[in-house]
């Protein structure tokens, strides 16, 4: 009961005002949600070019790409691994693939140029660079087996590939006006990593590079996203079991596809925003 002084009504203003609020966000939401949506693929190009295409999240990027009607062009070190993906790809999925043999811890016309070849020749829609390479195990800086060797494989093969292939590919999307470019970097550039200093830093690079292109390109038709993963059970991470906070790469990618086109930096997966979310200085969504 009100007492003297009080609007009996003020309760009952507080609780409209918190409905109309409520309200207010959920339709801006669903208004974003309508216009911003994951592209149709198909319409970005014929063929999708995958980087490090042959195991983990890039095998699985190269699978739902080629499901979603995308040829596929795979580059990857081992040709034995190329040769099988891409005939399994086939097989599956009844499109065309070609795959380039290159190793991206080199930096020169070796890797490059036949790569630049290739793409010449094709109607390049979508490009991940999935390419990455990592410690064998957590050290200390000084401690690293082979470490001049070492750390500039992985600033050439991290760093180097995600420059040199989004060079490559941007003139001809420009072209067309449209484009999707997917650079996936990893949590370990978004919050503390140490006795993985290199790597980590590494994937900073390819972060704040995408972030710098999107707005460079946003208004000329290109999609460009980074996507940074937590742990997923790939070879790379020597983790063996899918669980929660580790999907399989399929999982993974199959949400953070659903992210292409929504949003510019994400995570890609739900339970890795969590993870981030204490740490993360700048505006990274699910």
């Amino acid at each position: 009961m009100a007492t003297d002084g009080e609007d009996a009504s003020a309760p009952y203003v507080k609780i409209g005002v918190s409905c109309l609020v409520a309200a207010v966000i959920v339709v801006a939401y669903t208004a974003y949600r309508l216009t911003h949506r994951p592209p149709n693929f198909k319409t970005m190009g014929q063929w999708a070019v995958v980087t490090g295409a042959t195991d983990g999240i890039g095998k699985a990027y190269a699978f739902a790409l080629a499901k979603k009607g995308l040829n596929i062009l795979l580059i990857s070190r081992s040709r034995e691994k190329l040769i099988a993906v891409a005939t399994e790809i086939q097989n599956i999925h009844r499109v065309s693939t070609e795959f380039v043999q290159v190793d991206f811890t080199i930096y020169d016309n070796t890797t490059y140029s036949p790569i630049a070849e290739k793409l010449s020749s094709l109607d390049i829609g979508v490009l991940v660079n999935n390419v990455g390479m990592s410690y064998s195990y957590p050290e200390y800086l000084h401690d690293v087996p082979n470490k001049e060797k070492l750390f500039l494989n992985i600033i050439n093969c991290n760093i180097g590939s995600v420059t040199q292939m989004t060079q490559l590919v941007i003139p001809s999307m420009l072209s067309k006006g449209r484009g999707v470019i997917i650079n996936v970097s990893s949590t370990a550039a978004l919050i503390p990593s140490p006795l993985l200093t290199v790597y980590a830093a590494s994937k900073a690079y390819t972060e704040k590079f995408s972030r710098d292109l999107a707005d460079e390109y946003r208004h000329k038709g290109l999609v460009i996203q980074c996507v940074s993963p937590g742990y997923v059970a790939t070879k790379m991470s020597k983790i063996r079991r899918p669980s929660l906070m580790a999907p399989d790469a399929k999982k993974y990618v199959d949400s953070a596809l659903k992210k292409v086109g929504v949003t510019e930096s994400t995570t890609g997966y739900f339970p890795h925003s969590i993870l981030v979310g204490p740490y993360s200085k700048k505006p990274l969504t699910f």
